[in-house]
This record gives C-alpha cells, sequence and structure tokens, in this order.
C-alpha cells in the first residue's frame, strides 16, 4: 500500500508496456490517479484500465503538474507519467520546483528507459564513449545557446544524441544543426535516426553525416551522430571504446 499524499513521477520509457521498469510498472498499479500528456497517456491506457486518467495538451506542463499535486494532496496516490525518462526532458524538475507548494506530499522519482538509450540499442552501440545529449527544440533555450552547445560537444569530439531534431515550425533545425557539426566532422562520420521508438511505426536507419543534412525528421525521431571513431559493424553503429580485440 502507498503511503498517503505520494506523488510519483514515472518514466515510461519509449511508449510500449514491454519496455517500461517493473519498478514503473508496480508503481503505476498501485497509483489510483494517473496524470499525463495526452499522447503517453494514450500508450498506457490499456494496461491500466481500472485507473482515472487526466491530461492536460503540450505546452500545459506547469498546469499538469499542479493538477497531479492537487490529486495527491486529496489523498490519492498519484503517478505523473512522462515518456522516456521523468529527469530527462520531463516533468521531475518542475515537479521537484512546484514541491515547495505542497508540504503535504511527498516526492518519489521512478526512472525509466530516455530515448538515447532505447534508440541508441536499436542502432547498436553508438553511445559507448563520452556523448552528450542536445535538444533542438528552442520553445525553452534560444538557438544561440543550442548553437554553442553543439559547437562545443562537436569540437570536443563527443557522440551526440540529438532530441527533438524537427518539428513543422522547425523543419531546416537539423539541417542548421549538421552545418554546425560540418565544421567540426568529416562529411562521411556515421550518423543514425531511429524514429516511433517502441511504437508502431518504428524504424532505424544509417546515414553519413552529409547524407542526414538531406533527411527530414520530426519530434518523434532520435538522431545519433558518432565521434571521429565511430564504424559500421554488420550493419550497425558502434563507438568503440578502446578495447583491443584481438583478431582470430
Amino acid at each position: 500500500m502507498l503511503n498517503l499524499n505520494k506523488l510519483y513521477v514515472v518514466g515510461i520509457g519509449p511508449g510500449s508496456y514491454e519496455e517500461m521498469t517493473l519498478r514503473a510498472i508496480r508503481t503505476l498499479k498501485q497509483c489510483q490517479v494517473i496524470v499525463g500528456y495526452t499522447v503517453y497517456v494514450d500508450l498506457v491506457k490499456e494496461h491500466f484500465p481500472d485507473k482515472e486518467f487526466l491530461t492536460t495538451p503540450m505546452r500545459k506542463e506547469v498546469e499538469r503538474c499542479r493538477l497531479a499535486f492537487e490529486q495527491a494532496a486529496g489523498g490519492k496516490d498519484t503517478g505523473m507519467i512522462c515518456s522516456g525518462d521523468a529527469g530527462v526532458y520531463g516533468m521531475s524538475g518542475v515537479i521537484l520546483e512546484i514541491g515547495a507548494e505542497y508540504p503535504q506530499v511527498s516526492v518519489e522519482i521512478v526512472p525509466g528507459v530516455t530515448a538515447a538509450l532505447s534508440g541508441g540499442a536499436l542502432l547498436g552501440a553508438p553511445l559507448m564513449h563520452d556523448f552528450a545529449v542536445i535538444s533542438l527544440s528552442d520553445l525553452m533555450t534560444p538557438w544561440e545557446l543550442i548553437a554553442k552547445r553543439l559547437e562545443a560537444a562537436a569540437s570536443a569530439d563527443f557522440s551526440i544524441c540529438i532530441y527533438n531534431p524537427s518539428s513543422k515550425k522547425r523543419a531546416d533545425y537539423l539541417q542548421k544543426a549538421c552545418e554546425i557539426l560540418r565544421k567540426f566532422r568529416s562529411g562521411d562520420t556515421i550518423c543514425g535516426v531511429v524514429s516511433n521508438i517502441g511504437r508502431e511505426g518504428e524504424c532505424k536507419t544509417l546515414y553519413t553525416l552529409e547524407e542526414l543534412q538531406k533527411v527530414q525528421t520530426d519530434m518523434f525521431s532520435t538522431v545519433f551522430i558518432g565521434n571521429s571513431a565511430t564504424k559500421t559493424v554488420n550493419g550497425t553503429m558502434v563507438t568503440p571504446r578502446g578495447y583491443v580485440i584481438d583478431k582470430k
């Protein structure tokens, strides 16, 4: 039995029930109310049919968090769900900031599998060495700062995982990012794109950085840029960590 006045912030992974952690499933099964973005609620609703579901649309994140707190403060075991991991471009930070207004509610963060990991597994092993995760969404971060971060990661030879590469309003942002990366990476750098991870329509494709500049993506895509050592191995994307492998 969960404690009264408890709010759980739950990362549900890429979307499919099979890719949720056992801890996430166990927590949501015990919650009375599940709160989330409409799209994410639709992904889990069939697996928790006896729950009360509350949703808010995109751009209503703060309202969604307050809604979850109000449910928990009212004595209902409440789960706020986020895709991937709640602490990676999710709601954990907002929940903890708002939590000061609800001293009677205890918050627990339940981690999930973020797209860098689930998408990386589909491509192979693109993040075996040091890497950076950068979102191209400029709703919260100005493009000038995003560009600086891309330059810094590329100049340091990090593998780079790009979230939110494009949208209807930002149709050319991945192309702009590739132009920045080309200042530090060769055109034949190995890259990969994974779309709809763990959902219907899941697909993956390998590209060179030069080819990637012409690829159209969307908000359901995750892009991987290799470092100078990244290579293809039997159709997979591999960034070596430096192990010496003797050839038989």
